[in-house]
C-alpha cells in the first residue's frame, strides 16, 4: 500500500493505493491523525485502492466523525469492489462518495 498526501490551504487530499486492511489501515490512520487540526476538507482519493476491510472502514468512520465537526470529508474514485463493501456495510449512506 502507498499513501500520498497533498495539502492545499484547508484541504488535505490523501491518495491510497493497494489494500487497506488490518495490516495497512493503521498506517492511513497515522498519516492523517496529526494533519486534521487545520483541515476543513479531507479528500480520500481511492483511484488506486483495490480492497478495503473492516479496519479500513474504521479509519474512515473515525475521520468522518472528526470532519463532521470541522468541515467535510469526500471519498473519490472508488472502484466497484470497494463500492460493494460500502454498500453492503451501509457506509455508502454515511460517506460522501463522488
Amino acid at each position: 500500500m502507498t499513501i500520498d498526501k497533498v495539502r492545499d490551504e484547508g484541504r488535505l487530499t490523501v491518495s491510497v493505493s493497494g489494500r487497506m486492511d488490518t495490516m495497512t489501515a493503521p498506517e492511513v490512520d497515522k498519516a492523517i491523525k496529526g494533519e486534521l487540526d487545520s483541515v476543513i476538507e479531507l479528500v480520500f482519493d481511492f483511484s488506486g485502492l483495490d480492497y478495503i476491510s473492516s479496519s479500513g472502514l474504521r479509519v474512515l468512520l473515525a475521520a468522518q466523525k472528526v470532519m463532521n465537526k470541522r468541515g467535510r470529508m469526500v471519498v473519490k474514485n472508488v472502484c466497484q469492489t470497494v463500492m460493494d463493501v460500502f454498500e453492503v456495510t451501509g457506509f455508502s449512506s454515511i460517506l460522501t462518495i463522488e
